[in-house]
């Protein structure tokens, strides 16, 4: 599968300022989620996200992550609490799990889609996705249909469509959980490069706790749901630029791992050991 470029709706509230949020482009104060009438899903989660930094979110399945980064783009109406954007949301982007490239437009006019939609032109647009599928290793390839690309052909596709919009906060729900080891790496190391060299902030939800130190400032641990809860907050303490096969060999690594799967395990009621 491949990652999908969610068009989020209008009319939107006016961004805080910066100063505001304390120099943050995300706030998250309070937030209580609930599905009809169920037990809230997730309860009184806090967490904010700089200019630049990259936080991600694990937790045992169910725990609401993902209902989480839905209530930061607007798609879920929180019970209590409040999400905070230092951005317009035409500034946010959505990456998922779910393909929606369209099979009967091409690579290029897949990615000149979103930047139709922002105005700009239908030439202009073109060459600008062309440019940015090769900056993703796909130049030359801007005319093949979905059906003729690989799963990572795909998956840079769908984010050169994000990218190309220039998101400065960008929501990430394990987009790419389907690739394969090596191909997964590549297509998560040139998204790194991209979000170190401008700033972007991030919100990542992941089950892979390598993938969670080895891309984040913070790793944010919701516990069991329902009423999940933010149960530990571990720092990173791994320099940037990160190179994703040298970052697990570095010595903050396997002791954070060690941490995160104790916290795991408990919070899904276990004491294991890795």
């Amino acid at each position: 599968m491949s990652a999908r470029l969610q068009v989020l709706p209008q009319p939107e509230p006016a961004p805080r300022a910066p100063e505001a949020l304390g120099e943050r482009l995300l706030a998250v104060r309070g937030l209580t989620l609930r599905y009809g009438r169920n037990p809230p899903a997730v309860e009184e989660v806090e967490f904010a996200v700089a200019a630049g930094e990259l936080v991600s979110l694990v937790g045992p399945s169910g725990c609401g992550k993902s209902t989480i980064l839905r209530a930061i783009a607007g798609l879920h109406r929180p019970e209590r609490g409040t999400v905070e954007l230092g951005v317009a949301r035409r500034a946010l982007g959505f990456l998922f799990q779910d393909d929606a490239l369209l099979p009967w437009r091409t690579a290029r006019d897949n990615v000149a889609l979103g930047l139709r939609f922002a105005g700009m032109s239908r030439r202009e647009a073109r060459a600008e996705a062309e440019a940015w599928l090769a900056r993703l290793g796909l130049a030359g390839l801007g005319g093949r249909y979905p059906a003729q690309l690989s799963g990572g052909q795909r998956k840079r596709v769908a984010l050169a469509q994000v990218l190309a919009l220039r998101p400065r906060l960008l929501l990430m729900d394990e987009p790419f959980a389907a690739l394969d080891a090596i191909v997964r790496q590549q297509v998560t190391q040139e998204l790194l490069r991209w979000v170190e060299r401008e700033g972007i902030a991030v919100v990542l939800v992941t089950h892979d706790l390598e993938e969670a130190i080895a891309l984040a400032d913070r790793v944010l641990l919701l516990g069991q749901g329902p009423r999940a809860r933010i149960q530990a907050r571990h720092p990173v303490d791994i320099p940037r630029p990160r190179d994703l096969v040298a970052v697990r060999g570095h010595p903050a690594f396997a002791p954070l791992y060690r941490r995160l799967w104790r916290d795991l395990s408990r919070a899904m009621g276990r004491e294991e050991t890795p």
